[in-house]
C-alpha cells in the first residue's frame, strides 16, 4: 500500500481508539497544555497540507526520526537534572510559549505527513512533568482534536477513501481490544516505569523513522 493511503487508513483507527482513551480519562485531561498546542499544532497541519504534495513522507520520516531523537536527549538531561518531584512551572524551559510553540507545530505538521506525532508528544508531556494519567488523558484528548481536524484535509487529498473506511470497520474490533488492554496497563504501571517506558517507545520510534529510510 503507497504510505500516503497508508496514513489515511490509519487514521480512523486512530480517532475510534482516541474515543476511548478520550472518555475513560476525560477528568484528567489537563486543558492548559492542550491549548497552547492546538493552535501552532493547526498551523503544522496547515503547512503539512501544503507540502504533501511537494515532499513524500518518506523522505521526511528520517528528519522527524532524528528530531525526536535530539528531543528525547535534552528531555532525558532535564530529567536527571530535576528533582523527581519538580512539577510545571511556567517559568522553566517547559513553561515558555516557544517551547509549546514548537512542540505544536512539530506534532501537527508530522502527524498529518505520517501519523508520526505520538513521540514528539511524549517528550512534551513528559518535559511538562505530568503523572502517567495526566499524560494519557491529555495526550488522548489532544489526538481526538487534532486527528478531527486532519480528516477533511486528508479527504480532500485521497487519503481517505470509501475503500479505507471498509477495510477500517473490520479492524475495529482489533482496536477496541488494545484500547482496553492499554487503560488496564497504564493502572497497573509505576509511575517511574511508565516514563521510562514512553521515552524508549518514542526513541524507538525516532531510530525506526532513520532506519526504514535506508532500507
Amino acid at each position: 500500500m503507497p504510505a500516503k493511503a497508508s496514513v489515511g487508513l490509519v487514521l480512523p483507527l486512530l480517532i475510534f481508539a482516541d474515543i476511548f482513551a478520550a472518555a475513560w480519562y476525560h477528568r484528567k485531561a489537563q486543558w492548559q497544555h492542550i491549548f497552547r498546542l492546538l493552535g501552532f499544532a493547526f498551523i503544522g497541519i496547515l503547512v503539512a497540507t501544503w507540502t504533501l504534495d511537494k515532499i513524500n513522507d518518506q523522505q521526511l520520516k528520517p528528519i522527524i526520526g532524528l528530531i525526536v531523537l535530539a528531543l528525547a536527549a535534552a528531555g532525558t538531561w532535564n530529567n536527571h537534572r530535576k528533582s523527581a518531584h519538580l512539577r510545571y512551572d511556567r517559568n522553566s524551559c517547559a513553561g515558555r510559549w516557544i517551547f509549546a510553540a514548537v512542540f505544536g507545530f512539530l506534532a501537527g505538521y508530522t502527524t498529518m505527513m505520517a501519523n508520526a506525532a505520538g513521540p514528539i508528544m511524549i517528550i512534551y508531556l513528559l518535559a511538562v512533568g505530568l503523572d502517567k494519567f495526566e499524560f494519557v488523558g491529555t495526550m488522548a484528548w489532544f489526538f481526538f482534536i487534532v486527528n478531527w481536524l486532519k480528516v477533511p484535509f486528508q479527504s480532500r487529498l485521497d487519503m481517505i477513501t470509501a475503500d479505507s473506511l471498509k477495510l477500517d470497520a473490520c479492524l475495529f474490533p482489533l482496536v477496541l481490544i488494545g484500547a482496553v488492554c492499554g487503560i488496564l496497563l497504564v493502572k497497573g504501571i509505576p509511575q517511574k516505569l511508565f516514563n521510562n517506558v514512553v521515552t524508549v517507545l518514542a526513541a524507538g520510534a525516532a531510530i525506526w523513522m532513520v532506519v526504514s529510510y535506508f532500507i
